[in-house]
């Protein structure tokens, strides 16, 4: 089977060397202001190989796709932990209301059982919210934790170094610290004048 590639000239190879070499000292000059234990764990191959993901600006792409992505889920699990909170509200100010017509309309033998009742139902409604509150919790966790996970399997597929599945905090903070790299970087070469 016969497959051709285009032909690289002597220019294209040139200005492709030329703009590796422009990533790869403004990676060098950012990473500066990283803590230093991050700093000794980027080398230079890791920050080339970094700068030659970025040449043609798919990743910044990428980047940008998978930041949408995550402000949109945040968003949507912040309105949905909102509406819980409202629905919360909502549950036990209909309780307080129907709890003080009920001890309004009642006969004085019977308050100290109403009293006892109504706090039962009182402990109940907490229960039930804090029970609530705290599966929506969890469910939220576990989004956000299925997003970076996402998020680590893209970047490891557009074969940006660094970028692979983990847990382990010292790594995401990492890849965290690599992510701001691109950022930061992506400014700096959308502005005018960039090689």
């Amino acid at each position: 089977m016969d497959v051709s590639y285009p032909a690289v000239t002597d220019g294209d190879s040139t200005k492709q060397q030329e703009r590796h070499y422009y990533l790869l000292s403004q990676l060098q000059a950012l990473v500066k202001d990283l803590p230093s234990s991050f700093q000794q764990r980027l080398t230079y191959n890791t920050l080339s190989d970094l700068a030659l993901a970025l040449i043609d600006g798919t990743v910044y792409e990428i980047v940008q796709g998978l930041l949408d992505i995550q402000h949109l889920t945040e968003k949507n699990l912040y309105n949905q932990r909102q509406k819980l909170h409202c629905e919360h509200q909502a549950l036990k100010q209909d309780l307080a209301r129907k709890h003080k017509e009920a001890l309004q309309s009642c006969k004085s033998h019977n308050l100290a059982l109403l009293k006892s009742n109504q706090q039962a139902e009182q402990e109940a409604l907490e229960i039930r919210v804090r029970e609530e509150q705290r599966m929506m919790d969890k469910k939220i966790v576990s989004e956000i934790d299925q997003k970076v996970t996402d998020q680590q399997n893209t970047l490891e597929k557009a074969g940006v170094p660094g970028f692979y599945i983990t847990t382990n905090p010292q790594e995401l903070t990492m890849q965290m610290n690599l992510l701001e790299l691109i950022l930061k970087l992506q400014q700096k070469v959308t502005q005018p004048g960039i090689p």
